[in-house]
C-alpha cells in the first residue's frame, strides 16, 4: 500500500470508527478534528520526507547532467588542442555516464509525482480542516437546538400524561360519588319503617303511676290545678 492509500485509510478508518459509535455528535466533531490534526502532523512529516527525496534526486540528476556536460567540454577542449585520443577519452566517459541518465531522470520523476501528491494532500487536510473549524461552532449550536427540542418534547409528553392522569382522577371522584350515593340510598332502603302503633302504645298503657306522679298531682291539687 502506497503513502498516499495509507493515509488515506487512516483518514477514513477515524471518520467511521467515530460515526459507528455516534452517542453525542459535539463530542464526535470535537474528536474528528482531535483525529484530523493528528493526521495532519503526520502527513506533513511524511510530506517533508518526501519533498526532501525529491530534492536529493533532483540533486543527483542535476550533478550527472552537469557531469556529462563537463565531459563534454573537455572533450571540446582536447579537440581544440589536437588531442584526438584525449577526446575520445572524454567522450567514452560521457556516453557511460549518460547510460544512467535515463534513470536518475525516471527517479526523479518519480519523487517529484510523490512529493507533488504528498503535497496536494497536505494542502487539501490542511484546507479541511479549516473549514471544518469555520464550520463546527455552527455545528454545535445546531445540536444544542436539537437537544432543546428534545427537551421541549420529553416536557410535552410529561404534560399530556399529567393532563391524562388529572382526567382519570376526576373519573375516580366520580365513580366514588356514585358509590358513596349507592351505599347512601341501600343504607335509606334497609332502614325499618317506624311503627307509629308501638311508639304510641307505652304512652298509653296502664303502668301504675311513678313516685314522680305522684308528687305533681299532690302539687296541683295544693295549687287549685
Amino acid at each position: 500500500m502506497g503513502i498516499l492509500e495509507r493515509f488515506s485509510t487512516i483518514v477514513k478508518s477515524n471518520i467511521n470508527a467515530m460515526l459507528d459509535k455516534c452517542e453525542d455528535p459535539a463530542k464526535v466533531i470535537d474528536q474528528y478534528l482531535r483525529d484530523l490534526r493528528e493526521d495532519l502532523a503526520e502527513v506533513k512529516k511524511e510530506t517533508a520526507s518526501i519533498m526532501a527525496e525529491e530534492t536529493r534526486a533532483k540533486k543527483l540528476l542535476d550533478e550527472h547532467l552537469s557531469e556529462v556536460e563537463k565531459y563534454t567540454e573537455l572533450a571540446k577542449r582536447a579537440l581544440t588542442a589536437g588531442n584526438e585520443g584525449d577526446a575520445r577519452v572524454f567522450l567514452e566517459k560521457k556516453v557511460s555516464l549518460e547510460g544512467k541518465t535515463s534513470d536518475l531522470q525516471n527517479t526523479y520523476s518519480t519523487a517529484k509525482s510523490n512529493s507533488d501528491k504528498m503535497r496536494q494532500m497536505h494542502d487539501k487536510l490542511v484546507s479541511d480542516i479549516q473549514d471544518l473549524e469555520s464550520r463546527k461552532n455552527a455545528a454545535k449550536a445546531k445540536i444544542a437546538v436539537a437537544k432543546a427540542q428534545e427537551k421541549m418534547n420529553d416536557i410535552y409528553d410529561a404534560a399530556n400524561k399529567a393532563d391524562s392522569k388529572v382526567d382519570a382522577f376526576a373519573r375516580m371522584e366520580e365513580k366514588a360519588d356514585a358509590m358513596l350515593n349507592r351505599a347512601e340510598a341501600m343504607a335509606e332502603l334497609n332502614t325499618p319503617v317506624p311503627d307509629a302503633a308501638a311508639e304510641l302504645e307505652s304512652k298509653y298503657s296502664g303502668a301504675a303511676p311513678s313516685a314522680v306522679d305522684d308528687e305533681l298531682a299532690k302539687l296541683k291539687a295544693e295549687m287549685g290545678l
